[in-house]
């Protein structure tokens, strides 16, 4: 009888990926200059992109919201062989953070194997959401209270409401979810930007975070799906039209606003990867951090859904050995 195959696991091939952008993004930290943070991170991403064995098509993109050359919705990468996958990029989550030298800055890929696995949100580009880690996943509803909410989270993980974290995008319309976390007695840290890592904080053995809730972006709502997917998180999401123009445009399209996206609703597949290389120091990971002229250390996480699978890495690199090669690959 003749074995079956070993399935390649293909984390370590993004982990190059998500390093090689973070190393471009981290030399522009805190030089006020975020056009030129996304810049450097989106080009080290898609050189390294392009090699590998899938048969890739961007569906979380820069197109929507940066309006980038590459890596836009719809791109097909990879060298074409191998998987089938839909694709959501972040080339950095927290270009802002990067550019004003703050914590929590992550260069971030996933794939799902199988074509039309990964929600695509459109010009829809901000949601309502509540991310939780796999204790409290199935306790959580998006359209109940948020004191029901953070009740079910704190007996999930063993704590009273007032040891519980609360993470919250900092914005104007997240008030109304800062408020009633503050009336429930529980603890709040508001962030600037990078609510990816903010929502796969949550999931962490530590208990650092327990819960994110409020408004933010749609391509980073995916892209948390395919890592709380792989760590049996959940998160929940409603579409949340900014205007009359955005809620005309979910009518043209047919989408229901109304409707509470499930984590299999924003990645569908069973087989998703994913990784992430710290930009900054944050939550989640550690920055780059550089080390001479041609040394630097990265530190990096890589997750599979399909075995459960989740393995940090520290990496030491040579940059000019790196550039050198980078050359002969362009060239």
């Amino acid at each position: 009888m003749t074995p079956e195959p070993i399935e390649r696991n293909l984390g370590l091939d993004l982990v190059r990926v998500t390093e090689t952008a973070a190393l471009g993004a981290a030399r522009w930290l805190g030089r006020g200059d975020k056009e030129e943070v996304d810049r450097a991170a989106v080009e080290g991403m898609r050189l390294h992109l392009s090699t590998i064995d899938v048969d890739g098509q961007v569906v979380i993109g820069e197109g929507e919201k940066d309006r980038a050359p590459m890596l836009f919705n719809g791109e097909r990468v990879g060298n074409g062989t191998g998987m089938v996958v839909d694709v959501a990029v972040d080339p950095v989550d927290g270009t802002t953070l990067t550019a004003s030298g703050l914590p929590n800055a992550i260069a971030v890929i996933a794939l799902a194997e199988g074509r039309g696995t990964m929600y695509a949100p459109g010009s829809l580009v901000y949601m309502d959401k509540i991310a939780v880690g796999p204790e409290a996943a199935g306790t959580v509803d998006l359209e109940a209270p948020v004191a029901h909410n953070l009740s079910q989270v704190a007996k999930a993980n063993g704590k009273e409401i007032n040891d519980l974290r609360v993470l919250v995008l900092d914005r104007p319309r997240n008030k109304k979810y800062i408020d009633a976390a503050r009336e429930a007695g529980a603890r709040i840290s508001v962030f600037r930007d990078g609510d990816v890592a903010g929502a796969i904080a949550t999931a962490q053995d530590d208990h650092e975070a327990d819960i994110l809730l409020g408004i933010g972006g749609s391509p980073e709502a995916v892209i948390a799906a395919c890592a709380l997917k792989c760590v049996g998180g959940e998160i929940q999401c409603r579409l949340w039209p900014r205007d009359e123009s955005e809620e005309q445009f979910a009518r043209d399209e047919g989408l229901d606003l109304d409707q509470v996206l499930t984590i299999d609703d924003l990645v569908s597949s069973d087989n998703v990867f994913f990784a992430a290389t710290g930009v900054t120091n944050g939550e989640f990971l550690r920055g780059v951090n550089f080390r001479g002229e041609d040394r630097a250390v990265t530190h990096s996480v890589i997750m599979r859904s399909k075995t459960g699978s989740i393995r940090y890495m520290d990496a030491v690199h040579n940059l000019a050995r790196l550039r050198a090669i980078a050359s002969i690959t362009v060239d």
